[in-house]
């Protein structure tokens, strides 16, 4: 059988268009006219033997075959990104500032440290973990670099959708711990301290089905919400990612909740046109979260 060998110029042409959510944009940051990108996405399934694309509204969205090619593009291009530095003896040096939220600190945090590290250890990095808001205010002004942060709704100017993560309801792994609407009791809700997306989230779906609620506990830190909600304190709402074992998943539909929204995660950036080093650690955050999201996320 005739082995097939992906062209990474077309397979950059992919990764970039679906980066920025439009294969126009993807033509004039690559250089291209949006014919040839086109012609090189028709190339790029041909040699899939596969549709990666399927119609959504009035545009296109990844199929499954779409997704896993991605994951892959990406990995081919960082590996391809990382021979040329090595062959052409370029040495990234410097200090790069990258700030993300508590549910990434303990799970993604380490992985992209570690492969940063070991690909450019005279490059100094400082992280700061932190709530959604101060991560805005620091890119925004300059004292971060990079941030990984939810989508507050606000466009920010150099900031990149990476994907929709679903918020879901958490509860204690002990079923006896868990609210039952049927008791009739208000639902307990455990949150962190407001401003909180999630929390605002959860309180508006509660009231927009009519299902009453009382703050049952407040923490101003994700290890103290994961304390109360896994000593049965109250329900939370989160997303998928970086969940204790002594917490679950809550299906909605079989415990009389409100199905909740997606919440949009981006990759903010302090200037349009960022220092080698802070676009070597964005593009490796990019693979790390492809390779760590335990769900399926659109791509946006």
């Amino acid at each position: 059988m005739r082995q097939t060998t992906f062209d990474l110029d077309v397979l950059r042409t992919f990764a970039t268009g679906v980066d920025l959510g439009n294969f126009a944009k993807a033509a004039d940051r690559l250089g291209r006219s949006t014919s040839a990108v086109s012609a090189q996405l028709k190339k790029l399934e041909q040699q899939a033997g596969t549709p990666i694309f399927q119609k959504s509204g009035r545009g296109l969205a990844l199929t499954d075959a779409g997704e896993t090619m991605l994951a892959y593009a990406r990995r081919l291009l960082d590996l391809n990104d990382e021979a040329a530095s090595a062959i052409h003896g370029i040495e990234l040096e410097g200090w790069v500032r990258l700030g993300l939220q508590e549910d990434f600190g303990e799970t993604l945090l380490p992985n992209i440290l570690g492969q940063f590290a070991r690909a450019h250890p005279k490059v100094r990095i400082e992280a700061r973990v932190a709530r959604n808001a101060e991560l805005v205010d620091r890119v925004t002004s300059g004292r971060l670099d990079l941030a990984l942060a939810w989508n507050i709704g606000a466009p920010h100017p150099y900031g990149q959708r990476i994907m929709d993560v679903p918020m879901c309801w958490v509860g204690s792994v002990n079923p006896n711990m868990l609210w039952q609407k049927s008791d009739g009791d208000p639902l307990p809700l455990a949150a962190l301290e407001a401003p909180c997306l999630l929390r605002t989230a959860a309180i508006n779906a509660l009231d927009r089905a009519g299902i009453a609620w009382r703050l049952a506990f407040i923490s101003p830190s994700l290890g103290g919400l994961w304390a109360a909600t896994a000593a049965g304190l109250g329900l939370t709402i989160r997303t998928p990612i970086g969940l204790p074992k002594s917490v679950q998943l809550i299906s909605p539909e079989e415990n009389g909740l409100p199905v909740l929204p997606k919440i949009g995660l981006d990759l903010l950036r302090a200037d349009s046109e960022p220092a080698a080093v802070t676009a070597r650690l964005a593009s490796i955050i990019l693979q790390a979260l492809q390779d760590f999201m335990p769900v399926r996320a659109e791509a946006a």
